[in-house]
């Protein structure tokens, strides 16, 4: 793809010149897709969720270097609020946190709490002034009692003259970018039966796509198209196949479970112009520990999957994890790379997995290229195959028991409990959840946050007809073994891959686990939050930590940068949100003290 190439070779002196480049209209020009195609030519800019299309998280911009880094400061703070809680019946949550990434053009940020408050920022002159703020006023009682892990809001994105930005309660609210008024309001998702939206949206062309989340509910996955202008659908795509879609076969129960097979799409996909692909991952099946409630593969849960942009029809699909049993979903972003990988151009996409393997797929084809197990330990499957299925899947067995051991299972059980006999490694919560990866250009490395560490689980004999619209949905839970000795700590890393081997290449460690995300840049730097508060930068070949600073709170969302009047900033929300502290905190006990401060850092050099 032309912009992979174009990426590599962007040198200092053009990167210097965009610094100095500025727009001073206070609405700035409309973003046309033009613009979103080609956003490296605005390195000051962050016009993408993911800075670009292909989810790559660079930034072209270089003022900021393994050189200078060490004299990062912080450059202003905006107290971000919406730290307040909601929920009641099925789930309460106490707080809520941030895990969203910052929009940037042309001298104005455009942020959002966990709630969907949208504000605009006129950062101009390095002093950060209200320009509006948007509430879209989800009810707190209602739009959380069906959110399986925290009040999220991933960020807002860009498009033509408008904000677009997600509602937890399944709304997608379009604003004005000058005033901050309500241009239009869609209810896609259905939280009456399970659905939310936490993800970011997706522009192609005069779409706005978005995903779902409510795997685990018992709901039934898709993607939905939007008209720009209007709010009104396009298309809407299924990731559970139904009768007599191609797929449907691969659900071989007798009681419908395709009906409440999860599939969720939570966090944002990527789009090639070149090929018309939307790719996007998905999610686990429902019920999550019960896997012999729905013997087969379960179909499109747990997989990669390319659709035509114009009909949202699938034109491939890889699954990671078949018949799940782990909820090991498959949702993370995919990362468009261009390049030269054992002798052979190729058009990749790449996507780093819950099951703690990271894979290089063909994505004209969905054709496996290479996958390369990232995290220290892993004990579910002794690695995969040529064609990428994990070595331990049996194609005669409707239900995968994998290695022994590492799921809980029915055993003999007919009903209750199923027994815990040993450890997973990764744990469920994944060798890498939904915080991004990122991708340099410049050293043709991968990066990824990593989760080191195992849990243990256990399975309930769900019974057909017993799932009920917004009750959870999960066949067992995962629970905490920081005391027991054959798990204990739960850490982390930061891991890099050279993409063109599929080998991991260097390795830093963390005490805690990779919850917040990564960027690279042109600098020669790799910018990560961590969980017990630190901002770092780190040398992109190395690893090796240059520089940090203690936020004293945790962070949970991932760092972006951006240039205005000459100047290079980095900017990162920091507040503990997310799945970590609802299901995993006893793991990482130290991490109970932290607190949602909810507020932005921006950095910059004196």
């Amino acid at each position: 793809m032309k912009k992979g190439l174009y990426l590599a070779a962007i040198s200092a002196a053009v990167a210097g010149a965009f610094l100095s480049s500025a727009a001073g209209a206070a609405g700035g020009a409309d973003v046309t897709t033009d613009r979103l195609v080609n956003s490296e030519r605005e390195p000051q800019n962050w016009l993408n969720h993911h800075g670009n299309l292909e989810a790559q998280r660079f930034s072209g911009l270089d003022q900021i270097n393994r050189t200078n880094v060490k004299n990062l400061k912080v450059a202003f703070t905006w107290a971000m609020g919406g730290t307040q809680g909601g929920g009641k019946e099925i789930i309460s949550f106490p707080f809520a946190g941030l895990e969203g990434t910052p929009t940037a053009e042309d001298g104005f940020l455009y942020i959002t709490t966990g709630w969907g408050v949208v504000t605009k920022l006129d950062v101009r002159g390095g002093v950060p002034r209200l320009v509006w703020r948007y509430d879209p006023r989800p009810d707190a009682d209602y739009a959380t009692t069906v959110a399986c892990c925290g009040i999220n809001n991933r960020g807002a994105v860009l498009a033509g003259d408008m904000v677009i930005s997600p509602v937890i309660d399944g709304r997608i609210v379009a604003i004005n970018k000058v005033d901050g008024s309500k241009v239009w309001e869609a209810q896609v998702a259905d939280p009456g039966n399970g659905e939310v939206i936490t993800g970011a949206p997706l522009i192609v062309k005069d779409m706005v796509v978005t995903g779902m989340a409510g795997a685990e509910f018992g709901v039934r996955g898709w993607l939905e198209a939007m008209d720009l202008k209007t709010g009104k659908r396009r298309w809407r795509t299924y990731t559970i196949p139904g009768p007599g879609e191609p797929g449907h076969e691969t659900w071989k129960d007798t009681h419908d479970a395709w009906k409440t097979g999860g599939g969720s799409t939570w966090v944002t996909g990527s789009y090639d112009p070149e090929l018309n692909l939307i790719i996007w991952g998905t999610a686990n099946p429902g019920p999550d520990w019960d896997s012999a409630y729905r013997p087969g593969d379960n179909l499109w849960t747990d997989s990669t999957i390319a659709l035509d942009a114009d009909t949202g029809k699938i034109k491939w699909g890889f699954q990671h994890t078949p018949n799940d049993p782990y909820d090991f979903d498959s949702i993370s972003e995919n990362t468009f790379v261009d390049t030269v990988i054992d002798g052979k151009f190729v058009r990749a996409t790449l996507h780093a997995n819950r099951n703690g393997f990271a894979y290089a797929l063909d994505r004209k084809t969905g054709e496996f290229v290479w996958g390369t197990q990232f995290v220290e330990k892993l004990n579910w499957t002794p690695g995969l195959t040529a064609k990428g299925k994990p070595a331990a899947y049996d194609p005669n067995s409707d239900v995968q028991a994998y290695a022994h051991g590492s799921s809980a299972g029915r055993g003999t059980a007919t009903k209750g409990r199923g027994t815990v006999e040993g450890k997973l490694e990764p744990g469920h919560m994944g060798g890498k959840n939904w915080p991004p990866t990122t991708y340099s250009p410049h050293t043709g490395r991968y990066y990824i946050p990593v989760i080191e560490g195992c849990n243990k689980a256990y399975t309930e004999v769900t019974v057909p007809g017993q799932h009920k619209p917004r009750q959870l949905f999960l066949g067992g839970a995962p629970f905490s073994t920081f005391d027991d000795p054959t798990c204990g700590r739960i850490e982390g890393s930061v891991t890099a891959i050279d993409v063109s081997t599929g080998k991991v290449v260097a390795k830093h460690w963390t005490k805690y686990p990779q919850l917040g995300g990564l960027m690279s840049t042109a600098g020669g730097l790799v910018f990560a939050g961590y969980a017990d508060g630190k901002v770092v930068a780190l040398d992109d070949t190395t690893l090796e930590e240059l520089w940090s600073f203690e936020t004293g709170s945790a962070i949970n969302a991932p760092p972006m940068s951006y240039a205005v009047d000459g100047k290079q900033y980095v900017a990162i929300e920091v507040g503990l949100g997310g799945a970590w502290p609802q299901w995993f905190v006893s793991a990482t006990p130290e991490l109970k003290a932290q607190v949602p401060s909810n507020v932005l850092y921006v950095f910059a050099l004196p």
